[in-house]
């Protein structure tokens, strides 16, 4: 099915954003002040992150223009690697990857909207914005394009003034700002490599456009401007939201805190002013919702193509919209968010999303390129850096919080059995 409206490289972009600022940004300096407390420690792990998000959106510009189909990372590992690699990353993308994030998002939304009414702001008011957002996106790429870049303008918007509002008042209290020598000491403790882990958290998304080539205008051109200019627009307003942050509240006030930006204008403009911009988190996490809801469908339906036991999901509407994979990823969202247990499954699949990503990132290494594709500067010197960075990450995973790496393994494992149940079925036709 020919798709009739595609996307420009501001919508793409406008992807990228929207599922890269979720809820990382505003919650996760209270883990990182439990161990660092310079502002040049904090400032120099978020640039890290972006550096290291960028080295990514470098690698995926160059491997989605290598290829014409979407599906992203299912697309990448299936050709470069083994189509089993590539089927376990769409498995998990369709069991956990995406529809976690998903439930969480919504579920922020609840707990950052319930005290205006519990009665209306329950777990079934997330239900309803993962069905009106799947409505939404049923329509036709035009339709999805129009509403994730509204969505996305307000969250900019919403960002940009927290910034300027953030720069433009004098603390009222005690600021958390440290620009001492401290920072010489602190990026040598553990505690820093443990904010690198919330910060990577954080920048997940950067790689959002490179699920949806084919319905991209001019792939070749659009997709990298895309990855690289909204990864890097995102980098900038993290680390000024983190300074924004620090100049408004003190460590004790914000260490080992989850609503760090309610307490941050707390501050300035009062309880009230807290609960404003706790709303309005919650609103811009709509966004987020969209664009993973948006990008999840087309990995699965890539795969639904490629593999008998996925076929019936292999079906597009008359707009090219493929409509049972973006259904039944909405259906595991919905009983994750009424569930309960998705954090729990979030935390198991940390580590093999991770991996898999690695592996993505690594197998740039066998592409062969073709004429007119983004060539990835200072490769491989950047590539190889991201995958050592990333390995380190792995590894502390495995050594403290080995039960959860372990459980996240079995989400390969059980990829595998149904991959070859999928190969079983197709020899048996």
């Amino acid at each position: 099915m020919k798709i009739k409206h595609k996307i420009g490289w501001k919508t793409a972009a406008a992807l990228v954003i929207s599922n890269m600022i979720g809820t990382g940004v505003f919650t996760s300096l209270g883990y990182q002040l439990a161990d660092i407390q310079n502002t040049w420690s904090i400032v120099l792990i978020w640039v890290l992150g972006g550096v290291f998000a960028l080295i990514g959106a470098f690698t995926y510009a160059e491997l989605g223009t290598n290829f014409d189909d979407s599906g992203g990372d299912y697309i990448f590992l299936s050709k470069l690697m083994h189509p089993l690699v590539g089927y376990v990353y769409a498995w998990i993308s369709l069991t956990v990857g995406f529809t976690a994030p998903i439930a969480i998002s919504v579920m922020a939304m609840k707990s950052y909207l319930n005290p205006i009414n519990p009665s209306i702001f329950n777990d079934w008011f997330g239900v309803m914005v993962i069905l009106i957002l799947t409505a939404v996106h049923s329509i036709s790429v035009g339709q999805s394009g129009k509403f994730q870049n509204f969505t996305t303008l307000i969250k900019l918007g919403f960002v940009l003034i927290l910034i300027i509002l953030g720069f433009s008042y004098v603390p009222v209290q005690e600021t958390a700002i440290d620009l001492s020598n401290t920072w010489q000491g602190e990026i040598l403790l553990p505690g820093f490599a443990v904010s690198l882990l919330y910060v990577t958290y954080a920048y997940t998304g950067w790689n959002s456009a490179a699920y949806i080539v084919d319905e991209i205008n001019d792939p070749r051109r659009n997709l990298p401007k895309a990855l690289i200019i909204g990864t890097a627009l995102v980098t900038v307003l993290y680390v000024l939201m983190q300074i924004v942050f620090l100049k408004h509240a003190s460590v004790d006030q914000m260490s080992g805190k989850v609503e760090i930006a309610f307490i941050a204008f707390k501050n300035l403009f009062g309880t009230q002013g807290g609960n404003w911009v706790s709303y309005l988190i919650a609103i811009q996490l709509i966004a987020t919702v969209s664009g993973y809801l948006w990008i999840g469908s087309r990995i699965t339906y890539a795969m639904s193509k490629d593999h008998s036991l996925w076929t019936k999901l292999a079906v597009k509407n008359k707009s090219g919209i493929p409509v049972r994979a973006l259904w039944l990823q909405a259906a595991i969202s919905i009983v994750l968010t009424l569930t309960g247990t998705f954090e729990q499954v979030l935390l198991y699949a940390s580590f093999v999303l991770q991996l898999m990503g690695t592996l993505t990132v690594a197998s740039i290494f066998w592409i062969k390129g073709r004429e007119g594709a983004f060539k990835s500067p200072f490769k491989p010197f950047l590539q190889i850096a991201f995958v050592l960075f990333s390995i380190w990450i792995l590894g502390y995973m495995l050594f403290e919080k080995p039960k959860e790496s372990a459980i996240g393994l079995l989400f390969v494992v059980s990829g595998v059995i149904t991959y070859y149940m999928s190969k079983t079925r197709k020899s048996f036709k």
